[in-house]
């Protein structure tokens, strides 16, 4: 009985979205500026793209490099972020709603009327990001990240020193 419950168990962890690999097709729609919500994007290289107007909600862009992209309007809603490279990008009106930014890069990105409501900010690094006119950011969510003296935040919120 355990041996059947066993190969049961191996084989729907087999079958979970998370055991699967990176979609090369996926990442080629992505990184071409088309929507590719719920896609498998994983450590997608997407550093230096322009897209804007197009969904990522659900994605999986884990690991991802934004480096230095311009992602105008994206949406990346219940999108997993984590560990992401967003250095020096440009995501102006962007939605990150209850997406998972946890120990993401933000460093010296622009967030100019970006929606963080519900986002996962934990050790994330925000360090001179451009975030003053972010909405739906809470102080509960940058006591969990960290920033420096350049980091510009919304009236009233602030974030701990990175070290």
């Amino acid at each position: 009985m355990l041996k059947h419950i066993a190969i049961i168990a191996a084989g729907l962890m087999l079958a979970s979205p998370l055991a699967s690999a990176q979609s090369a097709e996926d990442i080629a729609k992505a990184a071409a500026g088309q929507s590719c919500a719920d896609c498998n994007l994983f450590q997608a290289d997407m550093s230096f793209k322009a897209v804007k107007d197009v969904s990522f909600a659900g994605s999986r862009l884990r690991q991802s490099n934004l480096t230095l992209a311009t992602m105008d309007r994206v949406n990346f809603d219940r999108a997993n972020l984590s560990i992401a490279n967003l250095y020096g990008g440009r995501f102006t009106g962007a939605s990150f709603k209850n997406a998972d930014l946890s120990r993401a890069i933000l460093v010296g990105g622009s967030f100019d009327g970006a929606d963080f409501s519900g986002a996962n900010l934990t050790d994330a690094n925000l360090a001179g990001a451009e975030l003053a006119e972010a909405r739906g950011l809470t102080q509960t969510q940058l006591n969990s990240a960290c920033g420096d003296s350049y980091t510009q935040l919304p009236t009233g919120l602030s974030v701990q020193q990175c070290r």
